[in-house]
């Protein structure tokens, strides 16, 4: 059985060519994408064992999706096939003043239609060393958040380590409960949580003093937030905060903190100019935090992977990151030359 799996929604994606507006031309490329199933490619393709837990429709559109994974190696056993649609998001890639869009289309997917007992949680956990999930799957409906709980219970039950993305989608929270009223019982199963300021004001309430349009973030002040955040929530191992610089949409500086109770790590930062698609990158991040921490001997470590991992991540069209574990190292070691290996 897997030793990491992921649960939560994958999507179809489409996207107009060249930087152009939606229905600017009638043209769109289709991709698949979503949180927890970009990190289960990823940690495939470091070499890890990974399976990704999801429903898709019983059609060619599900299982296409199926095929999609299964090229990247991921397990699909576990994926149910119910409802009837795949749910979609478009996306507007923006350029310089001009930021990305995100459209949803997902009501009523096959996920969004789950409920408690439609997962065998005690086979899909056997010999699972690490579960990931988002506060995106808890946002989707009733249903996924109760699922959510379920398989969180049973990850505690099982001494299985718990990630969670905690990925604030104001566009999704229309179910009848606000983020606040579900995800801080969440936080009792999660060991390590993955961030940024809004996350943690959205979802668990903790106020950061933070001006994240101003170009330039103070680290001081993610280290009081993350410190706040470990003494509320004493249960949680680690928080990880990426840590965005936006100069524009094709021009961002990326970094990390990774807190643990007393001390706070932070990463090296890159400036990442001429972005091809900064979608994922956040879930390239999680997915090599997952990675480092179970390969690294230092906190440390592991953060200079996943941030060097979503670096690279901007440099790659779709919600997929293509990179091995060299490609990472490479970078993460200092060379950002770009230079051709030969």
């Amino acid at each position: 059985m897997a030793k990491f799996v992921t649960f939560g929604e994958i999507m179809m994606r489409l996207t107009p060519p060249d930087h152009e507006k939606i229905l600017q031309t009638p043209k769109f490329v289709a991709t698949f994408g979503g949180a927890e199933a970009n990190v289960a490619v990823a940690l495939s393709n470091y070499g890890e064992d990974a399976a990704f837990v999801t429903a898709v429709p019983d059609n060619p559109i599900g299982e296409g999706v199926i095929h999609e994974l299964r090229g990247f190696g991921v397990e699909t056993c576990f994926i149910r096939k119910s409802g009837d649609r795949l749910g979609i998001y478009f996306t507007e890639t923006g350029s310089c003043m001009r930021p990305s869009k995100v459209i949803y289309d997902r009501a009523h997917s096959a996920i969004a239609e789950v409920k408690p007992g439609d997962f065998n949680w005690d086979t899909i956990l056997e010999g699972t060393k690490w579960f990931h999930v988002t506060g995106i799957t808890p946002a989707i409906a009733e249903g996924t958040a109760d699922v959510t709980l379920e398989a969180l219970k049973k990850c505690k039950e099982k001494g299985i380590t718990v990630s969670c993305d905690l990925n604030y989608r104001k566009k999704l929270w229309k179910w009848g409960k606000k983020p606040i009223e579900v995800m801080p019982e969440l936080m009792k199963y999660v060991d390590v949580v993955i961030a940024n300021e809004e996350d943690c004001q959205k979802c668990l309430g903790i106020e950061a003093d933070v001006d994240v349009t101003s170009g330039s973030l103070d680290v001081d002040k993610y280290r009081v937030l993350s410190q706040k955040m470990l003494q509320q929530f004493p249960s949680v191992k680690y928080l990880a905060v990426s840590l965005r610089e936006s100069v524009s949409a094709d021009w961002n500086n990326w970094s990390a903190i990774l807190a643990e109770p007393g001390e706070v790590h932070v990463s090296k930062k890159y400036e990442i100019r001429h972005i091809v698609d900064r979608i994922g990158g956040g879930d390239s991040f999680g997915s090599g935090l997952i990675y480092g921490l179970n390969h690294f001997e230092t906190p440390q470590e592991a953060l200079e992977f996943a941030v060097a991992a979503s670096a690279l991540k901007h440099t790659i069209y779709g919600d997929f990151n293509r990179v091995s574990v060299q490609d990472v190292m490479t970078l993460a070691g200092g060379d950002a030359s770009g230079r051709v290996q030969r």
